[in-house]
């Protein structure tokens, strides 16, 4: 944006040629003065300056497009996350989100501030620290480990079917189906019983963390339910501060693990693939917890993701590193060709600068994306702000 003009500069508008003493004279903003230059132009038509609001869509193609979105991004800050105050009025979850429109309307909401700044709280939770270190571990995120290794001996118990086709296989149906059956009993075993009606809302939340049984794939608007049904419980006073380092290092590993599982034992087709463009084709969020965890590390830098005795020294400690793993042990062939996005981040001189690259990038490629956020839902822990009331803080 221009920087506003000094005074003496103004004055000169008042003695402007006779050509423009055809427009209706308007009152300097500095002096107050009568002055014939026209209004200065709305902020949202300077070129310099694309407000948040911006429609993507209007944007050059790809890959600029996302590019100067994620420039123009302010960098997501922690939050602390609201708390849900009785009484409540639990109900059925729902989908909103059907245009542009909606995300524009979505993102002006308080809701959506304090979801992400709750992601941004995981990321600073981890920062600096190795997935083995010393973290507290509550009851509760025991028996959620518990549940996500029940999922995981589900997968053992159903082989996949024999089939010729490449991506999904039918077998991911049966275990989805038994997952989604007992998901309610599993959300009984950690809930107090004054917050059992919560599991109507936390239940679709849950169950869509792990793919769509239809269509058979997996994608970030899926690890998108997985972080939205931790935050679910951060609102309930569920989880607390306390537990975000192991929601991260304990818990959310354990989901990585349960999903690498699925995608490779049932092929799982990538929801929306960006085809090379991507970051990985499932998943997004371990790159944010895992560039926190690099921060200020003595001697791995985001180069070193080329370098193939740190990746197997140090994967089962860093999560940035275990993704880059697994990109090349599914995918064939020279690494900048099939991740030119995750080579060109590589380039990047620092973790602190990459972290805060993948909050802007998650910001803009996941939530700001209709595609992936039509299938996201609302109920009344993730409230949906029917009020255009909101977008007049813009």
């Amino acid at each position: 944006m221009e920087p506003p003009h000094d005074h003496h500069h103004h004055h000169h508008h008042h003695q402007q040629e006779q050509s423009n003493l055809s427009q209706p004279p308007t009152t300097c903003a500095n002096c107050g003065g009568p002055t014939c230059f026209p209004p200065p132009p709305n902020i949202s038509a300077t070129p310099s300056y694309i407000p948040i609001r911006f429609p993507a869509v209007n944007l050059p193609n790809p890959p600029t497009n996302t590019k100067e979105a994620i420039i123009r991004t302010p960098v997501p800050q922690p939050q602390k996350v609201d708390l849900l105050s009785p009484p409540y009025h639990f109900a059925t979850p729902s989908k909103v989100i059907h245009s542009q429109d909606d995300i524009v309307r979505f993102h002006s909401s308080p809701v959506f501030h304090n979801f992400l700044g709750f992601v941004v709280s995981l990321s600073e939770s981890i920062k600096s620290r190795k997935l083995s270190d010393p973290c507290h571990v509550s009851s509760t995120v025991e028996v959620i480990i518990s549940i996500l290794q029940t999922l995981s001996d589900y997968v053992d118990e159903i082989p996949p079917a024999p089939q010729s086709s490449r991506y999904g296989n039918v077998a991911y149906r049966t275990w989805h189906e038994r997952m989604s059956s007992d998901a309610e009993s599993f959300m009984l075993k950690f809930l107090p019983p004054d917050l059992h009606g919560a599991t109507v809302e936390l239940v679709p939340y849950f169950t869509d963390s792990f793919g769509n049984s239809s269509r058979i794939d997996y994608g970030t608007g899926h690890e998108t339910n997985f972080a939205a049904w931790f935050y679910c419980l951060a609102r309930l006073g569920i989880v607390k501060e306390e537990d975000y380092q192991a929601l991260v290092a304990r818990v959310f590993v354990k989901y990585m693990d349960l999903m690498r599982k699925l995608q490779l034992t049932y092929s799982l087709e990538p929801a929306g693939s960006h085809g090379v463009w991507g970051l990985d084709d499932y998943h997004f969020l371990p790159f944010i917890f895992g560039s926190s965890q690099l921060i200020d590390h003595k001697y791995m830098k985001p180069k070193s993701i080329h370098n193939d005795d740190i990746l197997e020294n140090f994967s089962n400690e860093y999560l940035y590193l275990s993704c880059i793993v697994f990109v090349k042990k599914v995918k064939k062939g020279l690494f900048a060709e099939h991740s030119p996005l995750l080579d060109d981040i590589s380039g990047v001189p620092t973790w602190n600068k990459v972290n805060s690259g993948m909050l802007k990038m998650y910001k803009v490629e996941v939530l700001e994306k209709v595609p992936i956020m039509q299938h996201f839902l609302f109920g009344s822990i993730i409230k949906w702000y029917a009020s255009s009331f909101y977008l007049f803080f813009f």
